[in-house]
C-alpha cells in the first residue's frame, strides 16, 4: 500500500498518453487496415519492446547523460522525426485499391517486419523518451526500491501492448472495418499527414 498512490499516478499518466493518438496509435491503425489484426499484434509487441529499451536507459541514468550531453537528445529527436516523416510518406504511396483486410499472410510481408515497424516507431519517438524520463524522475521517488520501479516498468510495457491489441481488435470488427474500408483512401492520407506533421513539429 505504501507505493499504491505513486503507482496510480503513474498509471493515470500512462493511460492519458495512450488515449492521446500518437505515432504508435497511427501505426496500429495502419497495420490493421493494410495487413490485418494479427500483424498489428506483432507491431504491438514491437512497441512494447521499444518501451523496454526506454525503461532500461531510464533506469541506467540516461537523464544524467542528457544533462551532460544535451545535443544527444536533439540527435534522437531529429532521427525520430525523420522516421515519422518517412512513414507518413509511405502512407501516401500505399495502394488503396484493395480495401479488404487480408486474412492470410502476405508473401511480401511478415510478422517480423510488423514487429520491427512497431519497435522502431516507438524507439525513435522522442515523446516516448521524454515521457518515461519525466514520469520516472517526477512521479517515482528516488527512494522507491528498484524492484518496485521494475514492476512499474512491467506494467507500462504490458499496458501498451494490451492497449494496442485492443485497438487492433476494435478496428478489425466487420462494422468498424466497413467504415474504414469505405474511407480508406482518405484515412491513409490522413494518417500520412498526421505522421508527417508530427515529424515536422518535433523538428521545429
Amino acid at each position: 500500500m505504501q507505493y499504491l498512490s505513486e503507482f496510480l499516478l503513474l498509471a493515470t499518466a500512462l493511460q492519458m498518453a495512450l488515449i492521446s493518438p500518437g505515432p504508435d496509435f497511427m501505426i496500429t491503425i495502419k497495420q490493421t487496415i493494410n495487413q490485418g489484426k494479427k500483424y498489428a499484434y506483432y507491431s504491438s509487441l514491437g512497441i512494447g519492446f521499444g518501451i523496454v529499451i526506454h525503461l532500461v536507459y531510464t533506469f541506467l541514468g540516461f537523464g544524467l547523460i542528457i544533462k551532460v550531453f544535451p545535443d544527444f537528445l536533439n540527435f534522437v529527436r531529429i532521427l525520430g522525426a525523420i522516421y515519422l516523416i518517412y512513414l507518413g510518406i509511405g502512407s501516401f504511396r500505399s495502394n488503396s485499391s484493395k480495401i479488404k483486410i487480408k486474412s492470410e499472410k502476405d508473401k511480401q510481408y511478415s510478422f517480423k517486419k510488423s514487429f520491427i515497424l512497431g519497435f522502431l516507431c516507438n524507439l525513435l519517438n522522442p515523446k516516448a523518451t521524454l515521457f518515461f524520463l519525466s514520469i520516472f524522475t517526477t512521479i517515482v521517488s528516488i527512494n522507491t526500491p528498484f524492484y518496485i520501479q521494475g514492476l512499474y516498468g512491467l506494467y507500462c510495457v504490458l499496458a501498451n501492448i494490451l492497449w494496442y491489441i485492443l485497438i487492433a481488435n476494435i478496428l478489425s470488427q466487420k462494422k468498424n472495418m466497413e467504415l474504414f474500408n469505405k474511407y480508406r483512401n482518405i484515412i491513409d492520407k490522413f494518417i500520412g499527414t498526421v505522421l508527417i506533421l508530427l515529424g515536422l513539429k518535433i523538428i521545429f
